[in-house]
């Protein structure tokens, strides 16, 4: 076989004489429609491929476009707590808004499937008031009970005894709270009401201070899910303390969601780049100027944070780093 001498991409190849770019491409297992060929500095049309044939000392260049990282995946990612599985990863609560329709509007806009529900005594003096469940139906989401404005754990626990007997609900959110000023877990009471509600049966997602041992702590009781705070319960300061909450989802074999002190959806997006499971959040929506709006911020924010966190960021670099390779430049 006589064969004829070429340069391709800078360096020396040897082809059969006869050779056409279409025959090069074919030897090369390079798919046509994915590259573009110049010969001796003038370009291909791919169109012409076939006809154009290779000559002895021809000087080509192949090239194609190439790029960084891994494509991102966008099947279903749910999450699953206490055997029950969700596909929102956003949890909102029913406080502060004007009335239960708008309460009910932006738990629509904001995709959530869990929300909270404090319990509360009913007005016998005025049956006529509307509830919170003629407009978000327990059917079709989840109820998750909280002790909201519990002090001791004796006042938590039982509360949370009421509210399995008013609505039949095993999973419910335990917070122990140590002062009004700064409404900032008493994590001893904390612990003592959750190895009460376990040993009852109940599935119990707790409120907590961002420390990996107590939260360590707390999963040994038995929590199925550990809850610490971003920062102070309505500050809107979001995540104060990125490190601790790391260290305490590399440490826990249940889920990890951050409850408190998102104030906008960035913050929302750094908790799930951290790895959380879910967050948490009620003024964040509630006080804000369009809170429908604003859920449906915080729904995008959890979904981008959540693939954010699976594709992996980029290690941070001291200097440049070129986003195009320097090798196989022409």
């Amino acid at each position: 076989m006589i064969e004829m001498n070429l340069t391709l991409n800078g360096e020396p190849r040897r082809v059969p004489t006869g050779t056409s770019v279409a025959g090069l491409l074919d030897l090369l297992a390079l798919a046509p429609a994915k590259v573009a060929v110049e010969r001796n500095l003038d370009i291909v049309p791919r169109s012409t491929f076939a006809d154009v044939m290779l000559a002895e000392g021809d000087r080509l260049e192949i090239v194609h476009f190439v790029g960084g990282g891994q494509a991102d995946s966008t099947a279903p990612d749910g999450w699953e707590v206490a055997g029950r599985k969700f596909n929102s990863r956003l949890i909102v609560g029913t406080g502060k808004y004007n009335d239960f329709a708008q309460n009910a509007a932006a738990l629509a806009a904001s995709g959530a499937e869990i929300v909270t529900v404090a319990v509360r005594r009913v007005n016998v003096t005025d049956r006529a008031q509307p509830m919170l469940t003629d407009y978000i139906d327990p059917k079709k989401y989840t109820y998750l009970p909280n002790t909201a404005g519990c002090f001791t754990g004796d006042d938590a626990v039982r509360t949370l005894r009421l509210a399995r007997e008013a609505g039949g609900w095993n999973l419910v959110k335990l917070e122990v709270l140590g002062e009004a000023r700064t409404l900032y877990p008493d994590m001893a009471e904390t612990l003592r009401a959750t190895a009460v509600l376990v040993k009852e049966g109940f599935d119990v997602m707790v409120y907590c201070a961002d420390d990996p041992i107590a939260a360590k702590k707390l999963e040994d009781l038995g929590a199925c899910a550990i809850m610490p705070l971003g920062s102070l319960i309505g500050s809107g300061l979001g995540i104060q303390n990125p490190v601790t909450i790391r260290m305490i989802i590399e440490g826990a074999k249940v889920p990890v969601l951050v409850d408190a002190g998102v104030g906008t959806a960035s913050d929302a997006a750094a908790a799930m780049e951290l790895g959380c499971a879910g967050v948490l959040m009620n003024t964040a929506i509630a006080e804000a100027k369009d809170p429908i709006l604003m859920a449906r911020a915080m729904k995008l924010a959890i979904e981008s944070g959540r693939l954010a966190y699976r594709a992996g960021r980029m290690a941070k670099r001291r200097y440049a780093d070129p986003s195009s390779p320097l090798a196989g430049l022409i």
